[in-house]
């Protein structure tokens, strides 16, 4: 037998947000995107969520997300999360999902986060966790900027593909290895491995697991690493919240009122 590996998909898995959305205020702030843009984002991302599995609907992820990016500095983006990662998703991470990963590490299996967000934000995510493996969608970049193009999009069946080729080349045998999503568009994911679990499902997604004996995992306490610290043992690992991402395009609608008024000056 080879080693085996845990596969984690990262939003509303590990954490209970949209990592792309969650850096939306100070992409908003900065000057990357309008508002228009996040309200966009947000939709674009609900609507693959419900049904993202087809080809059509992932192209068209895909191609939004190469167009809202394109001529941005990489570093410019790098330093954005870098500064506010601590304050937009370290008090979002499960604590059901940061002991499953512990549990996993534990028993001498390597983790792996999967994610359709950006490389630029998953990594430090997984740095954060103590994992410094990821799978994320990686842009295209030229003189320092994004080009528009995209190199690999980590999105639904090439999700499998990465992973059966991370597998190849580490000797993982996926038939002992585990994953974790809450969404249907991984469901081939979900299928490569022979541990597969569905952590706060869908309707659609909970029936599948019905339908193939598969566990679900309800995470309902996203608490920030130092409580989780401080507090040992973490909650036990079957309990939930659905973090809703379009929320944080409300937030930053505020956000854009709430700077404007403040920065009004007083007659």
């Amino acid at each position: 037998m080879g080693r085996s590996a845990a596969f984690f998909d990262l939003d509303k898995t590990v954490i209970a947000k949209s990592s792309a959305l969650a850096f939306g205020r100070p992409f908003y702030r900065d000057g990357l995107i309008t508002r228009r843009d996040v309200v966009k984002s947000a939709y674009a991302q609900l609507m693959f969520r419900l049904g993202g599995t087809d080809e059509q609907t992932m192209a068209k992820t895909r191609d939004y997300l190469a167009a809202l990016c394109k001529g941005w500095q990489v570093e410019q983006v790098r330093q954005i999360v870098a500064e506010t990662l601590h304050e937009l998703i370290n008090p979002y991470v499960y604590a059901e999902a940061a002991a499953l990963i512990e549990e996993h590490q534990a028993a001498g299996r390597d983790v792996v986060l999967v994610s359709a967000s950006g490389e630029e934000m998953v990594r430090p995510i997984g740095e954060l966790l103590g994992v410094t493996d990821v799978i994320a969608t990686r842009m295209a970049v030229a003189d320092g900027r994004y080009s528009g193009e995209v190199e690999f999009y980590a999105a639904g069946p090439s999700k499998v593909e990465a992973v059966s080729e991370l597998a190849r080349l580490r000797g993982y045998d996926l038939a002992d290895s585990y994953a974790y999503s809450d969404s249907m568009s991984d469901r081939p994911l979900l299928e490569c491995v022979g541990h597969p679990s569905v952590v706060n499902p869908d309707r659609a997604l909970r029936r599948l697991a019905t339908e193939n004996a598969w566990p679900v995992l309800e995470f309902r306490h996203p608490i920030p690493l130092g409580r989780r610290l401080r507090e040992r043992p973490a909650v036990p690992v079957a309990a939930a919240a659905l973090g809703v991402g379009v929320g944080v395009a409300i937030g930053i609608a505020w956000y854009g009122r709430h700077r404007r008024t403040r920065t009004t000056p007083v007659a």
